[in-house]
């Protein structure tokens, strides 16, 4: 006991070498706890379905949470009162969120992505400000490569602002595609010949029928709208075929291409 007595009547200040051991003992433990919570949460999402950048943000998130219980459990024993610590804790939160509002924003945009799941890599999407398809989806940005090969980072915030077209989503895609023909062409000659365009596609697919429809009697045409359904891992290339075909059955029947004119009349009263 006499050991004890001793180092309880040394002191550093106001502060006891005994109560400083206690707080090196408790930091220890803490520590030695917080390792293996963070292992038994890495082996819970490591069974999970969980994106990668959501399981990383949720590992994260447990060591400061942890880190941040340290310290205040730490302060306790020290004889500081964690209610300053926490209220410390609280500015300093307070103050970085205000310098990183937006870095804020594309974070939790970013993990309502990643749980709502609107899409995921290799879907091919359409946004208001851009399209391309899913590369990956991470924390602060949405990757996309374009068609024409380049890649586009989209903050998460304006990925969750814009409305968002999934183009990968489903099975299949209708094509809608709109000709124009002249008030002389025959109307059946014209839906013979984009029947006929749709049955030498092979990428259409038989059920349901293709349809043609008269949309609109515009200015100087009438305009036409085919309308298909395809593979979605098909769709532009039946788009440019049925293009190409629609073009040479027109020429093959006669059918007048038609374009938007005015017809000027000058009249002489002389």
């Amino acid at each position: 006991m006499g050991f004890f007595d001793f180092l309880s009547g040394v002191s550093i200040g106001s502060l006891s070498l005994s109560r400083l051991l206690s707080a090196v003992v408790i930091l220890v433990i803490c520590i030695v706890a917080g390792k293996i919570i963070n292992a038994l949460v890495r082996r819970f999402l490591a069974k999970s379905k969980l994106e990668r950048a959501l399981e990383g943000f949720i590992v994260s998130a447990v060591k400061v949470v942890l880190w941040m219980l340290t310290a205040i459990i730490t302060a306790e024993s020290l004889g500081i009162p964690g209610t300053s610590l926490i209220a410390a804790f609280s500015v300093a939160g307070l103050a970085v969120s205000l310098s990183v509002q937006n870095i804020l924003s594309n974070l939790f945009s970013g993990l309502t992505i990643l749980v709502t799941k609107p899409f995921a890599a290799g879907d091919f999407i359409e946004t208001e400000n851009a399209s391309g398809t899913v590369q990956s989806v991470a924390l602060f940005h949405t990757v996309l490569k374009t068609p024409d090969n380049k890649v586009v980072y989209v903050p998460n915030g304006d990925m969750t602002k814009s409305h968002i077209s999934n183009c990968s989503r489903e099975d299949w895609r209708r094509v809608d595609l709109f000709f124009r023909a002249s008030f002389d062409s025959d109307a059946a000659e014209v839906k013979k010949a984009l029947l006929q365009a749709a049955s030498e596609e092979e990428r259409v697919l038989p059920e349901p029928a293709p349809q043609i429809v008269l949309t609109s009697l515009e200015d100087g045409f009438v305009k036409y709208c085919l309308r298909v359904r395809v593979k979605t891992s098909d769709y532009w290339d039946a788009y440019f075929g049925l293009n190409e075909k629609a073009r040479e059955l027109f020429e093959r029947a006669g059918i007048k291409p038609a374009y938007e004119h005015m017809n000027v009349h000058i009249q002489n009263d002389r």
